[in-house]
């Protein structure tokens, strides 16, 4: 299949640091490329792929200190798309609902994977508006505040299994990786460490919007013993800060559509302790990749327990649910049947090769 994948441009794909949706995008590309098919990602421009790139601005712009616009390279980039929709088979974005409008104009078969939370009430006119846009969900928990959205189904997110390995022998500290901001729980986590006099080791990133909670909340609890503050981390240091955690505290207070790092840390064989919200209990099978719980004593308790759950075991269970090659194939089926239905009432004939400028990317486009 010709398969465009639409990114979007705040972080590279794979982003350098954090960014959930785009390090998925990176996985299911590159997957699709493996599989034979002939994929153009449209993202920035130090995005490294094997795809082929279309980028319409040269840098992600999370890091781009001289952006002050960022949805403007969003709509050039969409536009630049709509010229060249003819040519793909199918379109796969994840950008949210920003591309509506846009896909409205087309022909071409598309379906959007909504990775953020759904149980937003300004969404509902916005749905309602477009309720012809076919969608992916990454859980079926994301689902619920809109179960009435024509969704083309659920796929879980996966990831290459050589990026992480068993790491059997841990050392004694509790991890927690990911976004400091009230929802994410960083302020439980540290209670949690703190009551059982656990060392709590903190990788985490600072959003602007997150300034302040973080200023006022989590920066005085800082110099409490064992509690250490990393900050972001890159790709490469995830296998060590994982691998070697006895645990990762997820104690999240929002629903989760997914939560990419519970499965991260499977990978590393290390167990999770979450608290039940969003996709948490479709993702950790409670007393076997870790504990699902509901609150602060619950992981206390369940911190006491760990010693019961079997690292390569937690291994075992990621490689058997969570492997980006299973999400490749789940999304294939799902182009397909799209495509399939799109096609019988609106016939779209490809088209030439889409023209202009590409950056990056090794791969060149393959025409058959």
């Amino acid at each position: 299949m010709r398969i465009a994948q639409v990114s979007p441009l705040y972080e590279s794909v794979p982003p350098r640091c954090y960014g959930g949706t785009e390090r998925v995008v990176s996985w299911l590309t590159e997957e699709l490329v493996q599989m034979g098919h002939e994929v153009t990602l449209y993202a920035s421009g130090d995005s490294v792929t094997s795809a082929r790139l279309v980028a319409t601005c040269p840098r992600s712009l999370r890091l781009n200190e001289s952006s002050c616009d960022q949805l403007a390279h969003h709509l050039v980039m969409l536009e630049r798309l709509k010229r060249e929709a003819h040519y793909y088979d199918i379109i796969h974005y994840h950008c949210d609902y920003m591309h509506f409008p846009f896909s409205r104009q087309i022909r071409t078969p598309h379906v959007t994977t909504l990775h953020g939370r759904l149980d937003i009430p300004d969404l509902v006119p916005l749905y309602r508006e477009f309720s012809e846009m076919v969608v992916v969900s990454i859980s079926n928990a994301q689902r619920e505040p809109l179960p009435w959205l024509p969704w083309a189904g659920t796929v879980h997110h996966g990831l290459p299994p050589d990026m992480y390995e068993l790491s059997e022998n841990a050392e004694g500290y509790l991890a927690f990786l990911g976004r400091v901001s009230p929802e994410k729980g960083l302020d439980r986590a540290i209670r949690i460490a703190t009551r059982l006099g656990w060392p709590l080791k903190i990788a985490a990133k600072v959003d602007a919007a997150d300034r302040r909670y973080f200023e006022e909340t989590i920066k005085p609890q800082l110099d409490r013993p064992g509690i250490e503050w990393i900050g972001e981390i890159a790709q490469a240091d995830k296998q060590a800060f994982l691998g070697n955690a006895a645990a990762l505290l997820f104690p999240i207070d929002w629903p989760e559509p997914f939560g990419l790092v519970m499965i991260e840390a499977m990978a590393c064989g290390t167990p999770v302790i979450a608290f039940e919200r969003g996709s948490v209990a479709e993702v950790i099978e409670d007393g076997v990749s870790g504990y699902v719980v509901r609150d602060i004593d619950g992981a206390v308790q369940a911190v006491a327990r760990i010693d019961r759950l079997s690292r390569r075991r937690c291994r075992e269970r990621f490689e058997r649910r969570f492997v980006s090659s299973r999400m490749a194939r789940e999304y294939v089926k799902i182009y397909e049947s799209v495509a399939g239905r799109m096609t019988s009432s609106d016939p779209c004939v490809a088209g030439d090769t889409p023209g202009g400028s590409v950056a990056g990317g090794d791969g060149g486009l393959r025409l058959s």
